[in-house]
């Protein structure tokens, strides 16, 4: 099993939601997150002096997939945000040792699909 962890611009949320959807992600949970990247939150041509940031509110997309999946549903994504513009996102993708259903107590593989 994979977590898929993503932040993106808010405008981005439902188009990405419906897409995983489309794609038979099951669950994932979604948090309000602010923050910035390498550019410290400004636009090219901006004068920034030493340590200033400026955050911007982003969101925060999270979910546990097979690991078969994990590409499919990577390049799903990139095929809905990939836009060429500052700020765009980001995607990481961990192991994931173990997920239990509490519910039921299932585990691994049963626990999330």
């Amino acid at each position: 099993m994979k977590k898929i962890e993503l932040y993106i611009q808010p405008y981005n949320l439902d188009t990405v939601a419906e897409a995983l959807a489309v794609e038979g992600v099951v669950g994932m949970s979604v948090t309000e997150a602010k923050g910035f990247g390498v550019q410290k939150g400004f636009t090219r041509g901006e004068k920034v002096t030493t340590g200033q940031v400026r955050f911007h509110p982003k969101m925060k997309v999270e979910m546990v997939v097979l690991e078969k999946d994990v590409d499919r549903i990577v390049d799903k994504i990139l095929a809905h945000l990939k836009s060429g513009e500052l700020g765009g996102g980001k995607i990481f993708v961990t192991p994931v040792d173990d997920a239990v259903r509490t519910r039921t107590g299932q585990r691994g593989r049963d626990a999330i699909t």
